[in-house]
Order: C-alpha cells, then sequence, then structure tokens
C-alpha cells in the first residue's frame, strides 16, 4: 500500500474555520504558500496573518484574515456563485474538490433547513470573505502539508444559546445538528454557553474526514494547535491537528478502522413486507447500512437475521428501530471496524433531473435512485443516464483523496 500522510484532528474543545488553519499554519503548513493559493480566489482587499498565542498556558497560532473596509460579495453570496469562484480559480485540483465538498456540505444542510435549493441559499457568515479564505485556506494548507486523509475525533459542542444572521439560535446551531448528523460523527457536550464547534468547523471535517474516532496508528511527523478567539481560565480554547505517516500495514490491522456497530436480531415470525419495512426503518435511523440474511434458528425454522451496520453515536437509535420494526424482544450488538475509502458526492443535471454521484480515487458511481427518477421522467435508459452523469462528474478534475461564527 502506497505511503498515506495522515492529518487528525483532535476537536477537544471544538473546531471553526480559523482554528483548523492556525492549526495547520502552526504545524508547519507554510502561510505564505496558503495565501498565495488562496490568492487565486476573485476576491480582494484581504491579508492573512499569523499569530503565535497562548491558550490555557499552550502555545497555539491565531490566524487573522484582515478584510477590506467593505465587502462587495457580503454577506449575500450563495452557493451558487462560491461554486463558480471555485471553479474558475486556478486552484490544485484537490484543493479545489475539498473546499467544494466543505461548502456543497454547508450549503445542502443550509438547504434543509431553510426549505430552498441548496444553490439559492445566501450564506452570511460563511459567504463573509473571512470564511471563504478560512474554507480555501485550511483545504490549501493540507495541499501544502501533502495530506492524503483527513481523520477528526469526537466533536465537541457547548450548550445555551448563539446569536447568528437569522437571531438567537440554540447551540449547537440547528446548521451544526445538522452537518454532523449527516456525517454520522459522534459528538459529545460541553456544559458551557460557547459555540465550540461552528458550521464551518462541523463541515470542514464533515466533508473532508474519512472517519470519526481515536488518533489512528501513525508514524508522528507534526502537531500543531489553532487558537480560538478567547482565553478563558482553565480552558484550552484551541483545536489540536497531529499529523503522520499512516503505519503499514494499516488496512485491515486492528485498531486501525473507523469504530462501527453492527446491531442485529433474529426474527422467525414476520411477513417479507415488513422485513423490507424494517430496512428502510434503520436507515431513516441513521444506519449506513442494513440487510436481511436468510438462517435457520432452532427446532429448524426457517427465519431471517436483520442486521444493521451503524456509527456507535447512532448505536442506540438503530438499535430501538430494529425492536419496533421487527417487534423483536431483544437485539445484540458488537463492535468492528470499516475501512471506507475516501470519496465525495457531486451533484449533476441531466436532462433536467439532479442526479447525485459519489466519487472515490478510483471510483465514479450515479446515486441508483436518482438514475432511475430522472430515466422515468426523460423516457431514457437508466443505463444512459447514469453513464452521462458520471461522465460528467469525471469531467470536473480528480477526485479529492483520501471568536468568529466561522
Amino acid at each position: 500500500m502506497a505511503e498515506r500522510t495522515v492529518a487528525w484532528f483532535h476537536c477537544f474543545a471544538g473546531i471553526a474555520g480559523d482554528m483548523a488553519l492556525g492549526a495547520l499554519v502552526d504545524a508547519g503548513a507554510d502561510l505564505a504558500e496558503v495565501e498565495k493559493l488562496c490568492r487565486t480566489l476573485p476576491v480582494e482587499g484581504w491579508s492573512l496573518e499569523a499569530e503565535p498565542v497562548l491558550r490555557g498556558g499552550v502555545a497555539a497560532t491565531k490566524v487573522h484574515v484582515h478584510l477590506p473596509a467593505a465587502d462587495p460579495g457580503g454577506h449575500g453570496r450563495t452557493w451558487a456563485a462560491i461554486r463558480e469562484m471555485l471553479t474558475e480559480a486556478p486552484l490544485p485540483p484537490r484543493v479545489r474538490a475539498r473546499a467544494t465538498a466543505v461548502f456543497e456540505t454547508l450549503a445542502t444542510a443550509e438547504g434543509a433547513l431553510h426549505r430552498t435549493d441548496p444553490d439559492a441559499v445566501h450564506f452570511h457568515e460563511v459567504g463573509a470573505i473571512d470564511a471563504i479564505v478560512d474554507v480555501v485556506g485550511t483545504c490549501a494548507a493540507l495541499e501544502v502539508l501533502g495530506i492524503d486523509e483527513v481523520r477528526a475525533s469526537t466533536m465537541t459542542v457547548g450548550e445555551g444559546t448563539v446569536r447568528a444572521a437569522h437571531g438567537v439560535l440554540p447551540n449547537p446551531s440547528p446548521a451544526v445538528v445538522r452537518i454532523l448528523a449527516a456525517a454520522g460523527a459522534p459528538v459529545r457536550g460541553l456544559a458551557s454557553p460557547v459555540e465550540h464547534t461552528t458550521p464551518t468547523g462541523a463541515a470542514l471535517m464533515a466533508a473532508l474526514a474519512t472517519g470519526f474516532g481515536p488518533m489512528p496508528p501513525l508514524a508522528l511527523r507534526a502537531t500543531g494547535f489553532g487558537a480560538g478567539g478567547a482565553d478563558p481560565d482553565g480552558h484550552v480554547n484551541a483545536t489540536q491537528v497531529v499529523i503522520g505517516t499512516a503505519v503499514d500495514p494499516a488496512w485491515g490491522t486492528p485498531g486501525s478502522g473507523q469504530p462501527v456497530v453492527v446491531v442485529e436480531t433474529n426474527v422467525d415470525d414476520i411477513t417479507g413486507e415488513a422485513l423490507a419495512d424494517a430496512v428502510a426503518a434503520l436507515l431513516d435511523a441513521g444506519a449506513h447500512d442494513a440487510w436481511i440474511t436468510a438462517t435457520v434458528m432452532k427446532k429448524g425454522r426457517p427465519a431471517h437475521t436483520v442486521s444493521a451496520l451503524a456509527d456507535p453515536s447512532r448505536a442506540d437509535a438503530v438499535a430501538r428501530a430494529l425492536r419496533a420494526a421487527t417487534g423483536s424482544m431483544g437485539v445484540r450488538a458488537s463492535t468492528v471496524e470499516r475501512w471506507p475509502a475516501a470519496r465525495d458526492i457531486r451533484s449533476v443535471d441531466v436532462d433536467g433531473h439532479e442526479v447525485r454521484v459519489k466519487r472515490s480515487a478510483d471510483r465514479v458511481k450515479a446515486e441508483h435512485d436518482d438514475v432511475l427518477a430522472a430515466a422515468r421522467a426523460s423516457g431514457r435508459t437508466a443505463q444512459d443516464i447514469a453513464r452521462e452523469a458520471e461522465a460528467a462528474v469525471s469531467r470536473r478534475g480528480d477526485p479529492r483523496s483520501p471568536g468568529d461564527r466561522r
């Protein structure tokens, strides 16, 4: 297996866009190289500064984005406008793919929250120059450091309320909750009225991380701390990044994969229709996958095992859904590991219909449900729709490798 350089973000105090960028700069990403890549964006008048600071007595780097007196785009930039900005900028393919995935994650969450098309979502805090530079700068810093894969710890959030462009919101904000839930990220809460994880920080980890959990086996190279805006007593307000080479052979080595839970039960007294409904209920409850296996139980009875694969943070919810859907009086669970390939999801238009396409380092695959819907509406074959969608995504470039509310 080829050598892989991994960046593991330790979000013990949460994460924001400037904290992620600060951590990578603190770990050795050359600020001038990062700024040079960000300068390819069609936004002007800003500058970057890296300030050495202490947070809870720990040395860290606070990255400042100094802004022009007025931002012509302001807080009204849409996802469509930012995507065009990223498409036109002469960024390295992996930087563009990563930054696009982050903003697409944000747009999808905001679109669902406001019941609007993601392309029409108006980013407020995230649409400002400083937030755009935070996101693109973080992806540029990953490229400068030669990072092939991003991993992340359990995410940390606060409590109470926060103030945003839409007014006072619960903490964690609805966008943060939706982003982390969609990614299946494990989350822990602190009894703290601070926005420990911002929407931008959540989107960076959700879009870029191939897995969440403890630090993977690494031959360590560097570490850094990205500082938040405040320095509260008794609290290290920073995000840590640890960079190293994946220890070979990492693939298949116990402890090197993403921890997941298999939840299952045996049933011999429900119909085929109910079994199909059970699979749907498990997926709705947040399972990564669900399946049915024919088996033989005691006394020679033909039966089925209903199984689901879930993130540890969703295991309880999936177990409840399994009991409710099957009427089983008990379920069992076991912890296993998986090694998902780094991937992102792009949306393309085929005959006026949106088709989502998954991309990994060695495969491009259209989402079957979207393909069928487009085929039925257009009268074309599903194979034609899938080929056109996959070809459109392949033409967009290489797939990605594995203070402020930003």
